[in-house]
């Protein structure tokens, strides 16, 4: 019988880094058990010998982790339903008994067709170079003496599901509505393999009917299995889950999203400068909104507002101009002690000077969506890059290259004989010297934070960069920022 609690799992297969939709997947799970009080399960389906990656398995719980997706249920934490690695359970006969189960009421077969045989089914898809193979039924139609028979010889087998030819089968999804389609289309897929293991599709109905899941969440790439699934859990005399199938995710370009996109999985963004609450929050929305229609939510405030049924079924694009746009937003409201710890490394990467790397890191934190952007905003602090005099020119602050050109040779002798180098005393002076000038602040702030910086954009304004820089550097910079000009004019 089916939980009266709601129950859902996460089942990745230990491949490699964790895609965005399948963190999507888990964390779209994990919001409908924690938004109804219920159970998340983690489960790790290794069935795929040949593509289980080492570490991978590892890679999803620094995920999970990093995501704030706490698990009931899982691999070490076994509440009664465990094991919950798909290899265990078959070394502990439970897929192979289910089979059996399923042979003996005439819903499966013991199929012993070579490789050379299947080749001979293939048949092309109408309009494309894709290869299919629809199975003819052949072993169906073996005596029970035969089979036992190919048994005792040790040929090699699998096991196929019996689906009819003719009629259709229905299922519902939560999303997608009622599905029809004719029993003719179900091929008889394999159940275990000649290597003993389940298969994915096998699997998961008797470990989602074992564990009590009582909501499946997946991508809709899945469609189409539903309803060999359906006519399993019908076999068996087992209630069907609530099937919740999220949207495809594609790129800017509307293709689905693929390794090659440089930002498909978790880690890929960590490492390109993101915040994890920041990627939750936003694959959250990749295919969901709230009533509201609020964009910025934490973990606790998506637990509270979704709901599932508000799942869209169009694709859902992977807008990365949108998720810096969200990163930075977080990276603004963070604690500062936070953000420089993160910050620091990224600091580091460009800064070797003894200079003041906090003051730096307030700077950029308002003004960078991802912490590799700090690099360029910063780069400059280390060494004067080289510039083109024209940046002097600024139609605003209405300065020129002569005019920067003299306003820096009067500066000069004024800055070089200042002691009290601190940003607001910094900018008195030159604000009292615009004043004598009778000219506007910007006309001798712009100049100098050119000189200083090399850049046109830049973390803060001239005094702050001078007060970092110090006294002698920023004497030194101006001075060539007024070679620079003469040999330009």
């Amino acid at each position: 019988m089916m939980s009266d609690r709601v129950r859902t799992r996460f089942a990745p297969s230990p491949t490699g880094r964790m895609h965005v939709g399948n963190l999507r997947t888990a964390l779209y799970a994990y919001l409908i058990t924690r938004h109804a009080g219920g159970d998340f399960i983690l489960r790790i389906e290794d069935t795929d010998q040949e593509r289980e990656m080492e570490g991978a398995v590892d890679i999803i719980n620094r995920t999970l982790e990093a995501a704030g997706l706490e698990y009931d249920e899982g691999p070490d934490k076994d509440r009664g339903a465990g094991p919950y690695v798909q290899s265990e359970r078959v070394r502990a006969g439970i897929y192979m008994k289910y089979a059996m189960e399923l042979v003996e009421k005439g819903e499966a077969y013991y199929c012993f067709c070579t490789p050379e045989r299947l080749a001979g089914l293939k048949t092309k898809v109408e309009g494309s170079d894709k290869e299919i193979t629809v199975y003819d039924k052949h072993c169906l139609g073996l005596s029970r003496e035969e089979v036992e028979e190919k048994l005792a010889e040790g040929i090699p087998y699998v096991i196929r599901q019996n689906n009819p030819t003719e009629g259709t089968t229905t299922f519902h999804d939560d999303i997608y509505g009622d599905i029809t389609v004719d029993n003719a289309e179900l091929d008889d897929m394999i159940l275990i393999k000649s290597d003993g293991f389940p298969t994915y599709n096998f699997a998961n109905v008797v470990d989602d009917h074992l564990m009590g899941i009582t909501h499946v969440v997946r991508g809709n790439e899945y469609l189409s299995s539903s309803p060999k699934y359906n006519r399993l859990y019908e076999a068996f005399g087992w209630d069907v889950p609530e099937y919740i199938h999220c949207p495809l995710i594609t790129d800017e370009e509307h293709k689905k999203l693929s390794k090659r996109s440089g930002h498909s999985s978790f880690e890929d963004l960590i490492e390109q400068g993101f915040l994890p609450e920041a990627v939750v929050n936003f694959v959250a929305l990749l295919g969901w909104s709230p009533e509201d229609d609020q964009e910025i939510m934490s973990l606790k405030e998506l637990t509270e507002k979704f709901d599932y049924r508000r799942m869209s079924k169009s694709p859902a694009v992977f807008d990365y101009g949108k998720l810096r746009w969200m990163n930075g937003e977080y990276i603004k409201k963070m604690d500062f002690d936070d953000f420089y710890e993160k910050a620091l490394p990224y600091i580091r990467e460009v800064i070797h000077k003894d200079l003041d790397l906090k003051k730096i890191a307030h700077m950029v934190q308002t003004r960078i969506e991802v912490f590799t952007d700090i690099r360029d905003h910063i780069d400059f602090f280390e060494k004067l890059p080289e510039y083109d005099p024209a940046m002097y020119v600024h139609k605003k602050m209405k300065t020129t290259m002569e005019s920067s050109f003299e306003q820096l040779e009067k500066i000069l002798p004024v800055l070089d004989g200042v002691d009290d180098w601190s940003n607001d005393n910094l900018y008195e002076i030159l604000k009292s010297y615009a004043a004598e000038e009778g000219i506007k602040n910007g006309q001798i702030l712009w100049p100098i934070r050119t000189a200083v910086s090399g850049k046109q954009m830049t973390p803060g304004g001239a005094t702050e960069l001078m007060e970092i820089l110090g006294h002698d550097e920023s004497v030194i910079r101006i001075k060539q920022g007024i070679e620079l000009l003469r040999n330009s004019l």
